[in-house]
């Protein structure tokens, strides 16, 4: 497996250290807006695969020259300074966005898988699939919502965190929505306290970035569980941001055969149902506005 990592960033730097280990990926390029950045990283990552024995071929390339990569991470981030105290993940949205039309332009019609990083992934995984044509783009965030979640009910509850089975769909940001009426803990349904697992939700993350400056692991993570699901590696259920029949794009379960997809949306009861809807116009209203925008 050849992948390319575009974005040599706390996240990007992670998920190259986890795809030089990984001992299915054989080839892995390089790229970022800056060129000492991302040579940089190639070095250290040369550094890793020779201490770990590792057979992984690390190379600096530029975005254009990763198209015939199967895999392809999209992880650039703008400097900018984000203040904001709501809606955290949507204030990078005009930063980004023309990064990432950038990209689409250069990666027209790539036919391998695209994971998106950069936030509000739900937003830029639209843009990226709209604006190069590539058909198989998906979102992560909804697989470390959903992580946080599990972590989270299971403290509040004493039970181990493998226990609990539910989702954290929709956007990967405030409109998440819970889906307190599906979930179980050692298969039985249980009494979710959805305020206090929201707030955490949105704590961990503040509470990441104040101790070590930016979330890098647990999205480094949620990319390596999308790319082995949706390139075939691995089979089963996971959660992505990917296309809904609105044309918006957002957190769901994915059930993963041979790399083919089947959505699998949960039972969701009124309550749910209207914070979904909430989401998709939310997300959509916003897509339509930054369209015209860029």
């Amino acid at each position: 497996m050849r992948i390319g990592l575009i974005g040599a960033g706390a996240v990007g730097q992670s998920v190259g250290a986890l795809l030089a280990t990984s001992g299915w990926c054989t080839e892995l390029f390089i790229a970022s807006g800056s060129r000492s950045s991302a040579r940089g990283l190639v070095t250290d990552l040369e550094d890793l695969t020779q201490v770990t024995g590792s057979p992984v071929r690390v190379t600096l390339a530029a975005p254009e020259a990763i198209g015939g990569c199967d895999a392809i991470v999209l992880s650039p981030r703008s400097p900018f300074t984000n203040q904001a105290r709501r809606d955290v993940r949507m204030a990078g949205l005009v930063a980004n966005a023309p990064l990432i039309v950038h990209l689409a332009r250069q990666l027209t019609d790539y036919s391998g898988v695209a994971v998106m990083v950069t936030n509000p992934v739900d937003i830029l995984a639209r843009l990226f699939a709209e604006r190069s044509g590539c058909q198989r783009v998906v979102g992560i965030g909804a697989a470390t919502d959903t992580a946080r979640y599990h972590l989270t009910l299971a403290r509040h509850l004493g039970v181990p965190a493998g226990a609990v089975r539910g989702h954290v769909i929709g956007e990967h940001g405030d409109a998440a929505v819970i889906c307190a009426s599906t979930t179980t803990v050692h298969g039985e349904p249980v009494s979710v306290p959805v305020q206090q697992v929201r707030d955490e939700l949105a704590a961990r993350p503040r509470r990441i970035s104040d101790g070590i400056g930016r979330t890098r692991l647990g999205p480094a993570g949620a990319v390596l569980d999308a790319l082995t699901h949706s390139l075939g590696i691995t089979d089963g259920m996971t959660e992505v941001s990917v296309r809904q029949e609105t044309g918006v794009w957002l957190g769901m379960p994915v059930h993963y055969t041979d790399g083919n997809p089947a959505l699998c949306p949960p039972p969701l009861d009124d309550s749910e149902s209207a914070q979904l809807d909430a989401a998709t116009d939310k997300l959509h209203t916003t897509f339509t506005r930054l369209t015209k925008e860029i």
